[in-house]
């Protein structure tokens, strides 16, 4: 999306680009975002008053997509038990096996307000190069005899949209507070033990978010820690939250 564009938009106007294919995206740090057909592509501008609840939180933003992506599919009546979850900090998985997608957030302030474009991607059709959304409703239907119907990406973006400008207006109006009860819901963390930047490093229990936004770990000596993600990512083959490399 052309930054100069987001500029120039009115507040009150929405901006939305999708695209089909990625081949070019850009990832977390130095990571390729790489998307056949089949992904919901998406990346949406946002703005948000610097002094107001989210202004004043903006790692928020990332949860509050990767939620919002998460709950686009499961408050679909039925399609509730479809196991898609949130992993800090910005992807969406099924189950706590499997990466389906993930959100990356730019922030620019400029005055009193800050631009921000909400890039998100997550299978819908394609089974590879892992797993899809579509694969779980078949696999659903199986275990449970029932009939529910493959999922459009083009439809889930929309109500990816529409339940994150619900998830804001409700932030804004409530803070953390207002949204965390579903996030916690949807979360693959509950109670997680890890240890922190090596095989050898303090085991920890994952306590949740604190008021920033942040993950906060508690360490065996009773000490709450807090974890920034734009230093750290989670490897979840490997229990370990790591620095991430640059």
């Amino acid at each position: 999306m052309e930054f100069g564009l987001m500029f120039e938009m009115p507040q009150e106007m929405g901006l939305i680009a999708i695209a089909v294919r990625q081949t070019q995206g850009k990832g977390r740090g130095p990571n390729a975002w790489l998307s056949p057909v089949g992904c919901a592509l998406s990346t949406v501008l946002v703005s948000i008053p610097l002094r107001s609840q989210l202004g004043q939180r903006i790692p928020f933003v990332q949860h509050l997509m990767s939620l919002a992506a998460v709950e686009a599919v499961r408050s679909i009546p039925e399609y509730q038990d479809i196991n898609l979850r949130v992993k800090w900090p910005n992807d969406i998985y099924y189950s706590d096996l499997m990466k389906i997608g993930g959100v990356l957030v730019n922030s620019t302030l400029m005055g009193e307000t800050f631009y921000i474009l909400i890039g998100c991607g997550f299978n819908v059709t394609n089974s590879n190069p892992t797993i899809c959304i579509n694969d779980l409703v078949t696999e659903y239907n199986k275990q449970h005899n029932a009939a529910l119907k493959p999922l459009r990406a083009d439809y889930l973006i929309a109500r990816t949209v529409t339940v994150l400008e619900t998830l804001i207006h409700t932030f804004q109006d409530k803070g953390p507070n207002g949204v965390l009860p579903l996030y916690y819901k949807y979360w693959i963390h509950s109670g997680q033990q890890v240890r922190l930047g090596s095989a050898e490093g303090p085991k920890v229990s994952i306590v949740g978010l604190d008021d920033s936004g942040f993950l906060q770990v508690h360490q065996e000596g009773g000490e709450v820690v807090t974890v920034h993600p734009d230093g750290n990512s989670f490897d979840m083959l490997r229990n370990l939250i790591l620095p991430k490399r640059r």
